[in-house]
Parts: structure tokens; C-alpha cells; sequence
């Protein structure tokens, strides 16, 4: 547990989860039935319930109260630069911890950035009622005793097999395996399905796309894509389930053709406007706010990269900001920075995924309600209603007449390659993209990027074409971008944690340099996908 606070016979538990918790709209109850726990809280609640019942196993006689620890969200920092108090430090056994490196003042503890919340009585609703029960209807406590029993003599628990194994945890790589470790799901696949290793070979339902009846389709015994028929997804009811049966169908012929809706993809590229603009945001959400008056989890946006293709085909990486610096709230220069780059033309904008719209919205919020004056605040806010959209309870209440493009949802309604195995991913697209394409791999097998033929703001002479027993490497495996945790910077979870890490951990001049360096290649990276994609549809329209 994480905190235990005994005085006497009574036990104080206390749950610290990550969580943010408002307490004038959130609740841990069902809005319908305030005797039902709310399915998002379930596993935190679960985990203190099963805390306390321990303890007042162990302790009859005392009173024990159970409380969970959560990030308070109408909270704000008290003072400034309050997270560079708290710095991430490496110990002589390569264990992290966390050092307080100046005093906290009176002012610093004068708001309160975690919220305390008894919750004694939804773990009694665990506990004593069917709020606590499996899908078998084995009690919250019975359980307990089962599982006890299993770990005590070594028994293993027949596997339920649900959509949940797609992000199975246990899963083993090729190192793992050699190294003679079992792979986790494998082992209860292969358990309850009489599978054998060749069977892993074939898609399966975990694979389909956005497909919400995983688990219906699993208890019918509807495993392999060759048991899945086109009744079963009626691919006419929705461009998802069209989408769902294409992936389907090409498996199961063998077909590893792309596949390009012409008409719907030329009449989408008619209507863009030169020069194109293509822009990748880095973001976070900070626990502890880096300025005074902001609030856990505010939205930060540190970084863009900006690529433009010309109507003559030509391309360039055309700008990009970066604000690495301690304490600061960048996302006002962050906005002035991408208008600079962008209100020079009326080119059409694109993005990849709902992102960019949604942290432009984030900081259009913060200029209106922050309560200091910022001088440009009607220009900033006007700017990002342009090229942003606003959605309220799942309606479109404002939308802007330069409102960015998202080459994703371009991807989901016209393009798809069977060599992404299903996924949308920019990460998945591009290398799909870039073995389909025979443009591609003629233009960036030389090394022209970062050259006055393909400008570039961090490369130079750049061979984006690298094979591998005949196949692309993925671009992003190329990056030499290694982080203090010897961690290629190839993924945004990367880019978040490298950020992260420059803001709250200890480190040299030379391991911040590097970190920023990495964290500017890769998000160039990110826009020069979304041009590679671009160029590799522009080509197949005219070749096809």
C-alpha cells in the first residue's frame, strides 16, 4: 500500500493513483444508480478494497478506514517553477528517486494538488454486494480466496479469453523465448483453444480494426479471419465495417494489393489549396504545473514541425519551434510561432488525428480564461478558430473556414494497405506506404534530404531508404536520437517522457543537448511521413 497511517487501533489506508478527480462533476457512482460503481473507478476501488479487507483481516480489533489520493483537477499551483522543486535523480544503484533541491515554502503548500476521498463505503458495495463479482458471479471475497488458494499451491486459473488479450502484457519476444521463457498469451490461447505455434501465424479477431463485438465474436468460436464471413460484418452498414470486411477479405485471399478509392481520393486532393502544410505537434500534461495559476494536467504544447509541398512538387521542411526551457508555460509563443508559419497563404493545413485540433482548442481556453493579460490574445484566439473546429455533446458548434485536414480520416475512407495489418497508426502507414510505392523508394533511396533539392531544418544528406531482406526499414528505427535511458526518441510517448525528463530530471549540458536535438528530428520525421503519404498518393492517381 502506499501510505499507512496507524495511531493506536485506528489504520488510516491512503491510495495515491495518478487520477484526476473534480469534485463538482465527478463520482465514483453510476449516474443512474448511485448504489452502482462507475466502470472507470472500478479497478482503483478494487485495488483499495482489497487493501483494506487485508489489513482488517490482520487487525480485527482496530478501526480501519480506506481513502484514495487522487490529482485534484480545480487545483492550481500556488507559485511558480513549483515542479523544478521536485527533480528526478539517479542513485548509485540505478534506482530513481525524487529530491526536493530548495525548500518548500508556506506559499508552495498553500493549495493542496491531490484531493482526499473517503471511500469506505463503495468498498463495503465491493465487498458485501454484487458490485464486487465477476462475470461468473463469484464474490469479491470468494475470489480473494481462490486466488490465494492458486497462489499458494502453484495451481494455474483456466485463462478467460477476452478482447483485453490484444494488450496482453505477457507477451514474449524472440530474445525472451530464446532465452526459454514462455509467452503469456500463447500459453492460454494455446490452453483453450488446442492451438498449436502455426495457428499464431493467421489473423485473428484481436486484429480487426475498430471492432467493438471482439468478445461476442471470441464465445462464437469466431477466431480466424477464414471463420469470419461477410454476414458477420455487413460491410454496408458503415464505411467502418466496409473497412473491417476489406481487411478481412484481402487476408483471406491472400491479396497484399493496396487498396485506393480513385475516385473519392482525387475528389478529396482536387479540393486542397497550395502550398500544402503539414504540422506535427509535441505535447504533455504535467502532474505538477510549471507556473503559478495553472492546474494538474494542463495542456502543454512545446513543440511543431512544419513541412510545406509546393503546387509545383516540390517540398521543404519549412520551420519548427522548441521550447525546452525549466519552467516555462510556452504554449502562447507556441501559438504565435505557428501562425508566423502558417497565415502567410491560404494553403490548406493537414494533421494526423484529432490531436493538433484538440490542443489548439486547449490553448484557445487557456488565453480566454487566463486572468493575466496577454497583449495578442483576440489575435491568437482568431487564428485558431480558423483552423480548428469545436465540438459540443458530439456537434460541430463552430468550424473554421481554413479548418486543418486530418490525413487520417483520409487513410480510413480511401486508402488502405494490408501491410499495416489493420492499423492506421502514422507509425504503421508510413513504412506500409513506403514498400508500396515505387516513387518513394527511388526518390528517397538517394541521399537528397537535407539538401538544397529537399531542405531540411536537422538533417543532411539524409537516406531515408534503408532495405532489410527486401524490405523497407522503418524510418523511424533509423533514428539515432538515444535518450539518457538508452532509448531511441521513435515514438510520441518518447518524445513525452525525453520532455518530461528535461524539465524534472538532473542531467549535463551535453544529455540535455542531445535530447533536444533527438526531440527536433523526430518530430520533422512526423511531418515528412504525412508529405512521403501525400506524394505516394499524388503518384498512384497519375500512374492508375
Amino acid at each position: 500500500m502506499d501510505i499507512l497511517v496507524k495511531r493506536g487501533n485506528f489504520i488510516k489506508l491512503y491510495e495515491v493513483k495518478a487520477k484526476s478527480f473534480d469534485s463538482s462533476s465527478d463520482s465514483f457512482s453510476q449516474k443512474k444508480n448511485k448504489e452502482k460503481i462507475a466502470d472507470k473507478w472500478k479497478s482503483y476501488l478494487f485495488d483499495i478494497a482489497f487493501q483494506r479487507h487485508v489489513v482488517r483481516s490482520a487487525f480485527p480489533d482496530s478501526t480501519v478506514t480506506a481513502y484514495l489520493y487522487l490529482v485534484n483537477k480545480k487545483s492550481t499551483a500556488p507559485t511558480d517553477g513549483l515542479n523544478q522543486k521536485f527533480q528526478i535523480v539517479e542513485e548509485n544503484n540505478n534506482r530513481k528517486s525524487v529530491k526536493v533541491t530548495s525548500p518548500l515554502s508556506q506559499d508552495d503548500l498553500s493549495e493542496e494538488l491531490l484531493t482526499k476521498i473517503p471511500v469506505d463505503h463503495y468498498c463495503d458495495l465491493i465487498l458485501n454486494t454484487e458490485e464486487g463479482s465477476d462475470a461468473y458471479g463469484t464474490s469479491f471475497k470468494d475470489r480473494i480466496e481462490k486466488y490465494s488458494q492458486a497462489y499458494i499451491t502453484d495451481t494455474k486459473i483456466n485463462p478467460v479469453l477476452t478482447k483485453l488479450c490484444g494488450e496482453c502484457e505477457f507477451r514474449a519476444n524472440q530474445d525472451n523465448i530464446n532465452r526459454g521463457l514462455k509467452d503469456g498469451f500463447k500459453e492460454c490461447w494455446k490452453q483453450q483453444l488446442n492451438w498449436k505455434e502455426q495457428d499464431f501465424d493467421a489473423p485473428n479477431v484481436l486484429d480487426i480494426w475498430n471492432f467493438p463485438k471482439k468478445d461476442e465474436f471470441i464465445k462464437e468460436g469466431k477466431i480466424k479471419f477464414s471463420q469470419i464471413y461477410e454476414d458477420d460484418i455487413n460491410p454496408n452498414k458503415s464505411p467502418r465495417a466496409a473497412r473491417q470486411w476489406l481487411q478481412i477479405e484481402k487476408a483471406n485471399n491472400n491479396d497484399n494489393s493496396i487498396w485506393l478509392d480513385k475516385v473519392g481520393l482525387k475528389e478529396e486532393m482536387d479540393s486542397w489549396v497550395f502550398p500544402l502544410h503539414f504540422i506535427d505537434f509535441e505535447t504533455a500534461a504535467p502532474a505538477i504545473p510549471f507556473n503559478k495559476g495553472k492546474s494538474p494536467y494542463e495542456s502543454i504544447a512545446f513543440q511543431f514541425s512544419h513541412h510545406i509541398v509546393y503546387e509545383d512538387g516540390s517540398a521543404e521542411h519549412k520551420g519548427q519551434y522548441i521550447n525546452t526551457e525549466r519552467g516555462v508555460f510556452p504554449n502562447y509563443e507556441f501559438a504565435r510561432q505557428l501562425k508566423s508559419e502558417l497565415d502567410k497563404d491560404e494553403g490548406t493545413i493537414f494533421r494526423y488525428a484529432p490531436h493538433e485540433n484538440t490542443y489548439l482548442n486547449h490553448i484557445h481556453q487557456q488565453l480566454q480564461s487566463d486572468k493575466d493579460p496577454v497583449d495578442d490574445k483576440d489575435e491568437l484566439c482568431d487564428f485558431i478558430e480558423t483552423i480548428t473546429h469545436l465540438k459540443e455533446n458530439g456537434s460541430v458548434i463552430r468550424r473554421g473556414e481554413r479548418d486543418m485536414v486530418d490525413m487520417l480520416a483520409v487513410v480510413q475512407l480511401h486508402y488502405y494497405n494490408p501491410m499495416t495489418n489493420g492499423e492506421n497508426s502514422l507509425k504503421q502507414v508510413l513504412p506500409a506506404t513506403l514498400n508500396s510505392s515505387d516513387y518513394l523508394k527511388e526518390k528517397y533511396s538517394k541521399p537528397i534530404y537535407g539538401t538544397s533539392q529537399l531542405p531540411s531544418k536537422n538533417f543532411n544528406n539524409m537516406t531515408w531508404i534503408k532495405l532489410d531482406d527486401g524490405l523497407v526499414k522503418d524510418p523511424y528505427k533509423l533514428l539515432k536520437l538515444i535518450s539518457g535511458d538508452n532509448k531511441d526518441i521513435s515514438a510520441g510517448g518518447d518524445a513525452m517522457t525525453a520532455y518530461s525528463r528535461m524539465q524534472f530530471s538532473e542531467m549535463s549540458d551535453d544529455e540535455y543537448n542531445e535530447l533536444k536535438n533527438g526531440l527536433l528530428r523526430y518530430c520533422e520525421l512526423d511531418t515528412l511521413a504525412m508529405v512521403m503519404i501525400y506524394e505516394a498518393w499524388r503518384e498512384w492517381l497519375v500512374v492508375q
